[in-house]
């Protein structure tokens, strides 16, 4: 079974929600048959690759929020993340375009497999919410690859070019085709979609039906006949 998984680095409910998810998959019976896979989403494509502000600073331009409001809502944020374990500094956070870490994600995937992304993804998330370093500084990024086992110098030469730019593009126009209007975004096998940073409750009951819709029809064979057909009618009679 696959998850497919629209999310921003720069997304505070991002994070929030892999780790519902993450509650949920650790509990799901069949977690070792699921393949996750993480998609590429901005929700500023314009944010220039280092902004000299705060978040706050940079919400209230972007959205016209007033500081006083922003405070308590990035307040009730980190009160969310922390219920899940995360320790979010909003004071500490550099605000930075998210291209090219969503570029290394990728290429962690390509060199060393899902798990090896999915590491970069959970470094990258802790680095701007939590560490508060810039998650759009080359350094940052080789050092993040090279915890997952990408070669610091293949990370530079990746961000040197155009390696993956292509593949980040694809994965936002995918969503909008797939009407993703915010992130996360959450599509179980191409068929169940999940707005939001849900509760572990509902991540839960989506894999259990979609894995239950997935499966093929399993019949039993008797111990003594070894014949998985008995006594039954068809269409040529009984």
């Amino acid at each position: 079974m696959k998850v497919e998984i629209w999310s921003d680095i720069a997304c505070p409910w991002c994070y929030i929600g892999k780790r519902r998810f993450e509650a949920a998959l650790a509990g799901f019976e069949h977690r070792d048959d699921v393949e996750v896979s993480w998609r590429s989403y901005q929700l500023d494509p314009s944010l220039p690759e280092h902004y000299d502000g705060t978040e706050v600073q940079y919400l209230s331009e972007r959205k016209g929020i007033e500081p006083v409001q922003l405070a308590g809502m990035l307040e009730q944020v980190t009160a969310q993340a922390a219920g899940v374990g995360l320790n979010y500094d909003f004071d500490s956070l550099v605000v930075a375009n998210s291209f090219s870490a969503h570029r290394l994600i990728h290429l962690a995937r390509t060199e060393a497999g899902p798990a090896a992304a999915d590491a970069v993804k959970e470094a990258l998330l802790s680095a701007h919410f939590e560490q508060g370093r810039d998650i759009g500084s080359p350094e940052v990024l080789a050092e993040i690859g090279a915890r997952a086992g990408v070669a610091p110098a293949r990370v530079q030469a990746m961000l040197a070019g155009g390696e993956f730019t292509e593949e980040v593009n694809a994965d936002i126009a995918e969503a909008g085709q797939l009407g993703v209007s915010g992130v996360p975004f959450f599509v179980i096998d191409r068929k169940y979609g999940i707005s939001g940073a849900q509760p572990p409750e509902l991540f839960t009951q989506a894999l259990e039906t979609a894995w239950e819709e997935s499966r093929p029809l399993q019949m039993v064979t008797p111990p003594a006949s070894g014949s998985a057909d008995g006594p039954a009618c068809g269409p040529d009679g009984c």
